[in-house]
C-alpha cells in the first residue's frame, strides 16, 4: 500500500522495538494527527486510550516505511505480533507475505504462541499449480487427496523455507511444519474480514486440532 499524507494531517513514525522497526531508519508505527482525526470511542475510554495517546496522536497499528520519494509504504501490522516461549517476537503477517510468494501457496496462516518454541502454518495450496507439482512428484489424486500426501507437503514446505531464507527470515521465523487444507479462507466461511484480512482467532479455533497435532509430531 502506497500513498502520501493528506495536507490536513501530520504523520510520524513511532519506534516498535519488539519488531525492530525504528523511526531513525524511516520505519515504524504510523501515527496521525489533525483536525479530522476522531476524538475517541463513545463511552469507551479504555479503547480510546489504546488508539489515541495523551498528545492526540492516533496510533494506527500499521507499520510504515518512508520511501525516498516521500511516499509512505505500509509494510506490516503491529497488533498481531506474539511471543514464542524463548522470548522472540513474531510478526506473522510479515512471514505470511513471504510465503505467499510461493507459486504453490494460495493462502497461509502462520501460528505460534508463548507455550511453543517454533511456528507452524496452515497452508491452502494453489489449486491451479498443485496438479503440476503433483505430476512432477509422480503423485495422483484429487485436491483433497493431494493435500494429505506427505511428498506434496514436504515439497511445499521446502519451497516456503527457501523463500524465507531468500527474504532474510531468521530461523525462529521459519515454520517447522505445515498442514495442507483444500478449502480457501473466504468472507463467506467466516475466515476473512470484508477487507480480506485473515480472522486469526477464527482460524486458530477452527484449526486447533490440526495445530495441536502438528506440535505433537515435532
Amino acid at each position: 500500500m502506497l500513498g502520501g499524507p493528506l495536507p490536513c494531517n501530520v504523520v510520524k513514525l513511532a519506534d516498535v522495538e519488539e519488531m525492530n522497526y525504528f523511526a531513525s531508519n524511516g520505519e515504524g508505527e504510523v501515527c496521525i494527527k489533525g483536525k479530522n482525526v476522531f476524538k475517541g470511542y463513545l463511552k469507551d475510554p479504555k479503547t480510546t486510550a489504546e488508539a489515541l495517546d495523551k498528545d492526540g496522536w492516533l496510533h494506527t497499528g500499521d507499520i510504515g516505511k518512508w520511501l525516498p520519494s516521500g511516499v509512505l509504504k505500509i509494510i506490516d501490522r503491529k497488533k498481531n505480533i506474539f511471543k514464542l516461549s524463548q522470548g522472540e517476537y513474531i510478526a506473522p503477517e510479515k512471514i505470511e507475505n513471504v510465503y505467499g510468494r510461493s507459486g504453490t501457496v494460495a493462502q497461509v496462516f502462520v501460528h505460534g504462541d508463548s507455550l511453543q518454541s517454533c511456528l507452524i502454518a496452515i497452508v491452502v495450496p494453489d489449486p491451479d499449480t498443485l496438479p503440476g507439482l503433483a505430476t512432477s512428484l509422480g503423485c495422483k489424486g484429487s485436491i483433497e487427496e493431494l493435500c494429505k500426501n506427505t511428498e506434496i507437503k514436504k515439497a511445499i514446505l521446502s519451497d516456503m523455507t527457501k523463500l524465507g531464507k531468500e527474504a532474510g527470515l531468521k530461523s525462529f521465523e521459519q515454520v517447522k511444519e505445515v498442514y495442507l487444507h483444500s478449502e480457501q479462507f473466504t468472507i463467506e466461511n467466516g475466515l476473512l474480514t470484508p477487507t480480506l484480512k485473515a480472522k486469526r482467532t477464527e482460524l486458530k479455533n477452527l484449526f486447533q486440532p490440526q495445530i495441536d497435532k502438528l506440535y505433537a509430531n515435532l
